[in-house]
């Protein structure tokens, strides 16, 4: 489903700043695969995500989805494969839109058509549908403006949209770290639902060990551009906090602590 072989990328090359921030990296998910991502900040794990969705060009190496070369195409013509949402409630939404505008826009992505057609009254009521899924009554306010909605609901509606073309790679990156710890939850709770009905393919970049663990069938750690740990759906349903702070002490140069997973 995703496959990323011998991936490098280095920032500012040939200057005081040059920075590896992917080296060599390998990775490959099947159909159906949720796995989390974990590392220090600056390990790679944002780069990781924009190389795959084509924010960012990489150095060498290939990425295929579905079995298409896709990293030498601009990432508006990767938007049939991917769905992403991101760590900022404001930046997967179009704030002065409405919501049934904004849920138009992620129905057409990739589709050479007008705003309009989306807004049938049938495709009115699929939009109900679906965002009475997410039980935060978002079902009855179709015609208010996204950015009058709170961050969690924001980022819910956000993976409604990211999830809605059936995506075959879900990107999350960071998607619950600007929240409060309860709506954090709830959205967390809504991912569950939204990659478990859509049997979504999905890579999930997290500070949060716990959720790390919790969410998913593999789990990865990032550590100076590379994978340094994984673990299988076996092996991480007995994994703690713990275990994986352990792992980080065995990594030469790494300094880490929970708080710089949960901070």
């Amino acid at each position: 489903m995703l496959s990323v072989t011998g991936v490098s990328k280095t920032f500012f090359p040939g200057t005081a700043n040059e920075r590896r921030a992917l080296n060599d990296l390998t990775l490959m998910l099947g159909e159906g695969d949720f796995v989390t991502v974990i590392g220090s900040n600056g390990a790679g794990k944002s780069t990781l995500l924009n190389a795959v969705s084509g924010k960012l060009p990489v150095d060498t190496g290939a990425i295929d989805i579905d079995g298409v070369r896709v990293n030498r195409l601009p990432d508006h013509k990767r938007a049939k494969y991917i769905g992403r949402v991101f760590q900022d409630p404001l930046a997967g939404t179009a704030p002065n839109l409405t919501i049934e505008e904004n849920l138009s826009l992620a129905l057409l992505r990739g589709q050479r058509r007008g705003l309009g057609r989306g807004l049938s009254r049938k495709r009115r009521g699929q939009f109900g549908e679906q965002l009475a899924m997410l039980e935060l009554g978002l079902e009855d306010r179709l015609t208010a403006k996204v950015g009058l909605l709170s961050g969690g609901q924001r980022q819910a509606l956000s993976l409604l949209m990211a999830g809605f073309t059936q995506p075959r790679i879900m990107l999350l990156d960071e998607h619950t770290a600007a929240l409060d710890p309860q709506r954090a939850e709830l959205v967390t709770s809504i991912t569950e639902r939204i990659v478990r009905e859509g049997g979504l393919t999905t890579l999930m970049v997290t500070h949060n060990m716990e959720q790390a663990i919790r969410l998913g069938n593999r789990l990865i750690m990032m550590h100076e551009g590379r994978i340094v740990y994984e673990a299988d759906d076996a092996a991480k349903s007995k994994l703690t906090v713990q275990d994986l702070l352990r792992e980080f002490t065995n990594i030469k140069g790494a300094t880490l602590s929970d708080q710089a997973f949960l901070g």
